[in-house]
């Protein structure tokens, strides 16, 4: 940690996302087991990596947010309204326009802009697009360090942790329905890490933007949270529930929740 402090934000957050990228390609790299987990495994970490996302939206986005908003003499509900409205907005039209594929839909057919690209492209477009988001919330939150007085490496470096902690699933989850379409297990494990390369590039924009607009940060935060949130309740529920293990993922979404609840309060 020593050596971490004495980085810049913007180096500490690009550290960060490469670590979540890591993380994404070690779930991915499970692919090449000869026994891949079951269904319900899958479906209790997803819902796992969908508790840690809510659990993060709040204690690390929405709550600093609230209180830089008073610091700064806003209203304390105006600017986490606006950027948690404008982050949602924003993943919405990217899902709108960005042609992917979701795996929890039943008849498979593709969202987006009308394309002819392969259905690997779009699998690997759909988690790519959600890890967007993920990227810019630990980019934000190491970007407040020295900014809000409630904000601290620590807290910075537990929303990585939980951040990376739901990825592993994600790269397990992208790699797995693309060895089902017939890739081998490389290339397979390829294109699953590679959905995650995005995180520490929008994790670097996000900690320059808030230390070049410090009024800006309070907006970022929950830009941040609307679009995780967005992506939990439109990607990450309804894949854990589509395969009737609905009771096992929500407890799974619940040991998420706690999880990250607890490294945010414990280390921020």
């Amino acid at each position: 940690m020593s050596n971490l402090v004495d980085l810049s934000p913007p180096l500490q957050a690009l550290l960060a996302g490469l670590f979540t990228w890591g993380v994404t390609a070690a779930g991915a790299a499970l692919v090449f087991l000869r026994r891949n987990p079951s269904r319900l495994t899958l479906d209790v970490m997803l819902g796992f990596a969908g508790g840690v996302m809510l659990a993060a939206s709040f204690w690390s986005l929405l709550a600093p947010a609230i209180e830089l908003s008073e610091e700064l003499g806003l209203p304390g509900w105006l600017p986490p309204a606006a950027g948690f409205s404008l982050g949602a907005l924003a993943l919405r039209g990217l899902d709108t326009l960005l042609p992917h594929l979701h795996p929890a839909l039943k008849d498979g057919s593709p969202e987006g802009l009308p394309t002819h690209w392969k259905r690997t492209t779009l699998l690997v477009l759909a988690i790519t697009l959600h890890n967007i988001p993920e990227g810019l919330a630990v980019g934000v939150a190491f970007g407040a360090v020295g900014s809000l007085a409630s904000a601290s490496l620590a807290g910075a470096v537990a929303l990585a942790l939980g951040i990376g902690l739901q990825n592993f699933p994600e790269g397990l989850a992208v790699s797995l329905p693309l060895r089902r379409e017939g890739l081998s297990p490389g290339k397979s494990f390829l294109y699953g890490q590679l959905s995650a390369v995005v995180e520490p590039l929008f994790a670097l924009l996000g900690a320059l933007l808030v230390q070049l607009a410090r009024p800006l940060l309070p907006y970022a935060l929950a830009f941040a949270a609307g679009a995780m949130v967005f992506v939990v309740v439109e990607e990450v529920v309804p894949e854990s529930q589509s395969a009737g293990n609905g009771d096992q993922a929500t407890l799974g979404l619940v040991a998420g929740f706690v999880v990250m609840m607890v490294l945010d309060v414990a280390l921020g």
